[in-house]
């Protein structure tokens, strides 16, 4: 996740149409964990589920009786920079949660292609 630290190794780049195919099959739980202004602002990603970082802990518990997120699945999160996505990969997967992956910002699902709705 954090390729960065490593010089000469770019993080490959996820396939946007795979991951849009598998959100619609039902096979992937794709996050943007932005605010509910952002996410009003700009929209997001076609069948991601908004749930702002700052709640993540709460929706996302399985211990908790707030959780609404679904385990079993892999999990993609992504919000605008790629900043708050990371510590929700972190928190997802001390969770229990995975395969978690960090797609960055919602740019970057749009530079591969993706769609956006209004949120």
């Amino acid at each position: 996740m954090f390729s960065f630290l490593r010089p000469g190794q770019a993080a490959p780049r996820p396939d946007i149409a795979e991951l849009s195919r598998q959100v619609a099959a039902g096979q992937l739980l794709l996050i943007d964990v932005r605010e509910v202004a952002e996410a009003k602002a700009s929209g997001i990603a076609e069948g991601a589920r908004l749930v702002p970082l700052s709640m993540l802990p709460l929706k996302a518990d399985p211990n908790k009786p707030g959780c609404e997120l679904p385990q079993g699945l892999p999990v993609a999160v992504y919000c605008l920079s790629g900043a708050r996505s990371a510590q929700a990969a972190n928190l997802l997967e001390r969770l229990g949660y995975g395969p978690v992956s960090n797609l960055g910002g919602l740019r970057d699902w749009v530079a591969g292609g993706g769609k956006v709705v209004a949120a």
